[in-house]
């Protein structure tokens, strides 16, 4: 039996691969890498996001874990934000930009890069988020913010943020991309809670570090 290859030649294929092979882009890993001699992944978390890229730099280069991990967040949202949106604005069908929007969550989640680890997916949610619900990403930020502010502990923060952005979609606020279900966003919250059950972990041990 031959092996065809002929449903590459599919436009939403294609479109989910470009999703999730940009999605998987290890920013942090890179940026560390590159400008501090640091492996991210095998210090600290070893998550390739942010939170680890300032924690894990910290120790090695003050001066520079600030600016990568600001970096980091920017390029880990714009790798999300930026094929959803050109998707939506060539009139893709939105059942397919939020499949991209998901698959560019899973790829950061989950790099083909690198053997299929990686981040938490809090950035890149927010970068597709920012897009299909941008009023809900507002509230998110917003409880995000005041967390980080107040309790100082990153991943409390994120699956705040997170919560007030799964609420805030059921709301009456509009939905400039609806496709009449938030199952797309609830998908992509279950994969960023499920990268995070090492932190749940650590939190009801009282054991997770806080974000000096």
């Amino acid at each position: 039996m031959e092996f065809s290859l002929e449903f590459l030649h599919n436009t939403n294929i294609q479109l989910y691969i470009l999703a999730y092979m940009l999605g998987g882009i290890p920013f942090g890993y890179l940026l560390a890498m590159k400008f501090a001699g640091v492996d991210i992944k095998s210090e600290g978390s070893k998550s390739i996001g942010a939170t680890n890229v300032l924690r894990v730099v910290k120790e090695h280069n003050p001066v520079l874990a600030k600016k990568l991990s600001i970096a980091t967040i920017v390029l880990d949202a714009l790798k999300g934000a930026t094929p959803v949106l050109i998707a939506a604005l060539l009139g893709i069908p939105l059942e397919t930009v939020w499949a991209m929007a998901i698959l560019a969550v899973f790829g950061h989640c989950f790099s083909p890069y690198l053997m299929f680890e990686g981040g938490k997916g809090v950035a890149t949610g927010v970068g597709v988020s920012a897009v299909l619900l941008p009023m809900q990403t507002g509230i998110a930020l917003a409880v995000w913010f005041v967390a980080a502010k107040t309790i100082k502990i990153s991943s409390v923060s994120s699956l705040l943020g997170l919560a007030a952005l799964i609420v805030s979609s059921l709301s009456s606020l509009p939905r400039p991309f609806d496709i009449g279900t938030i199952t797309p966003m609830v998908i992509i919250a279950i994969v960023i809670v499920y990268k995070h059950i090492p932190n749940i972990t650590r939190l009801v041990k009282g054991e997770e570090s806080r974000v000096v």
